[in-house]
């Protein structure tokens, strides 16, 4: 499933995952680095369904997928890992979300790789689609699940996405009408 990287630090063995919503703060698994990266062509946005970690099948959460956005990059986070790894990324990614390939640019360490990102497709059954903000939040507010609140979720990729510098206006504008509620 390995591509050939650009960047020569690549070790055999191992491949880049790109994070770019709870796997930016929620790092449950081994990685060898961790860096600040960005891919193009796409946006965050709070459109997939979540029956197994952020809501319940009779309550589903509101979780982050990527829309195709030309012209457009996101931020997030870059993690070089062993193979084996996806053994437990698929698990945990596994309510709708599929692999894609993807040009990864290493921001501050610079260069670009190539890598693996999950993206929940909208053919998914856990697809939710687009909805307006204040009724996102009050989905986002009243859902919990196995994984805890939904409005955890959304409040802690806020934060870790400020804390790498990155300004998402979704994401934000729905973490401010949570925190005015």
């Amino acid at each position: 499933m390995s591509d050939a990287s650009t960047n020569s630090d690549e070790q055999p063995g191992t491949d880049w995952v790109f994070g770019y919503g709870s796997l930016i703060y929620k790092v449950d698994f081994p990685y060898r680095r961790r860096e600040v990266a960005s891919i193009s062509g796409w946006k965050r946005r709070f459109w997939q369904g979540s029956h197994d970690h952020r809501g319940t099948p009779q309550a589903p959460g509101r979780v982050v997928t990527l829309i195709p956005s030309p012209g457009t990059l996101c931020r997030g986070m870059a993690y070089e890992v062993d193979h084996a790894v996806y053994e437990h990324l698929d698990h945990r990614e596994k309510n709708g979300y599929q692999r894609h390939r993807v040009d990864i640019d290493l921001v501050e360490a610079g260069g670009t790789v190539k890598g693996t990102l999950y993206v929940a497709g909208t053919d998914n059954p856990a697809f939710l689609g687009p909805a307006g903000a204040a009724e996102m939040a009050d989905q986002i507010l009243a859902s919990h699940g196995p994984s805890g609140s939904n409005r955890e979720y959304l409040l802690e990729l806020d934060k870790a996405l400020r804390e790498i510098g990155e300004t998402d206006l979704h994401v934000a504008e729905l973490a401010r009408i949570l925190r005015n509620i």
